[in-house]
């Protein structure tokens, strides 16, 4: 079944969903048994997608080190993907232009006997493609291929697939892995994503696809952040009870608003268990456009790999200081640095250009 065509309605949960099947979303720093990516190859909105590429492959490369990559990758460029990537990146043949696997593929989730299966979000290009075609915007030439990503990608697997019958992205959302989620009511009430859908409605379905127990609402996003508003731009779980937050220190930035509004939101929340938020604060790296478009920089969006965390780089005075707070967070894992302006100028970052498949047995289909 084609994404688009997925059934839409406002209050509408399937019979079976994975949390009546007994499976979860575990959190993102549990085993690894690989890490998915997709080699970019559209060009339409990107200023230099050959630095993509190279920042892509340097993000694989790093991964490699401590977990197996899997590269999807359109036919006719596997053995540029394969050259460039090198020896430890396995490409695999699949129609794909955008990199942005975290929100064109599945999720996946588990269960408590080591079964796993994945979710086929409604993806819509993040809005471009509305269910209210008041809404309709224009469509990107990755739309041609990447709706049905998450499909083949689980056929690929003979992996169970559960269709949700709404709008969502994998980097709108971050889990503890013990029942609490996090997201921002920017990205979740976007009215060319689900219109109709109230926070109870959306909550329901939270609960019934991933497993979770308590939703943590933060406001907007970072300016300009094309997705408009994914979490993983400004906030992510790092352990159970803590949070890992972009923290914009100057008044006089659009972004010191959304930041100090996150902060009293986290100061005043408490997790599923019960938990008060312990805040980790991530300085925010220098201003950098492309004409009047302002990136969303920021060193949340960052891959916790099997023993390290893959994190971005931007040859910043706050390179150091971000290098630091997450050595200091995560004193069992190697913290490896990559620069990534290439990835930032196309929209997304690290998390965004990168699927963790946890451990576990692909559950029998239905």
């Amino acid at each position: 079944m084609n994404s688009q065509n997925k059934p839409f309605s406002p209050t509408y949960i399937p019979v079976r969903t994975p949390a009546s099947d007994g499976l979860y979303m575990p959190a993102e720093w549990e085993t690894h048994a690989a890490c998915w990516m997709a080699w970019p190859s559209r060009n339409d909105t990107i200023t230099e997608i050959s630095a993509l590429k190279r920042a892509t492959a340097e993000v694989a490369a790093a991964i490699a080190r401590f977990e197996p990559v899997k590269m999807l990758a359109a036919p006719e460029l596997m053995m540029e993907a394969a050259a460039i990537c090198g020896p430890g990146v396995e490409v695999i043949p699949q129609k794909s232009v955008d990199a942005w696997v975290r929100d064109s593929g599945p999720t996946y989730v588990v269960d408590k006997n080591g079964g796993l299966a994945g979710i086929d979000w409604m993806f819509n290009g993040w809005g471009h493609f509305s269910t209210d075609k008041s809404l309709l915007q224009k469509p990107t030439l990755s739309l041609a291929y990447d709706v049905d990503m998450a499909l083949h990608w689980l056929h690929r697997q003979n992996c169970r697939r559960y269709v949700a019958p709404f709008v969502l992205e994998g980097g709108a959302f971050h889990v503890d892995g013990e029942g609490t989620l996090l997201v921002t009511e920017q990205c979740q009430f976007d009215p060319a994503r689900n219109p109709g859908l109230t926070k109870e409605h959306l909550e329901e379905l939270y609960k019934a696809y991933l497993g979770i127990e308590k939703v943590i609402w933060l406001g907007d996003g970072l300016e300009d952040d094309s997705t408009r508003g994914h979490v993983d731009i400004i906030a992510c779980f790092v352990a159970p009870g803590k949070i890992m937050l972009h923290n914009c220190s100057d008044p006089s930035d659009a972004n010191y608003a959304v930041s100090q509004d996150a902060i009293q939101r986290l100061e005043n929340a408490t997790d599923a268990k019960g938990r008060k938020i312990e805040l980790i604060l991530m300085p925010q790296p220098q201003r950098q456009s492309i004409g009047d478009w302002r990136l969303d920089l920021t060193y949340i969006n960052f891959y916790i790999a099997n023993g390290a965390i893959i994190m971005p780089s931007f040859d910043d005075d706050a390179d150091d200081e971000a290098y630091d707070i997450m050595a200091k967070t995560f004193p069992d894992r190697e913290i490896v640095q990559v620069l990534s302006y290439g990835i930032f100028q196309g929209g997304g970052g690290i998390h965004c250009i990168t699927q963790q498949q946890p451990l576990g047995e692909p559950l029998p289909i239905f």
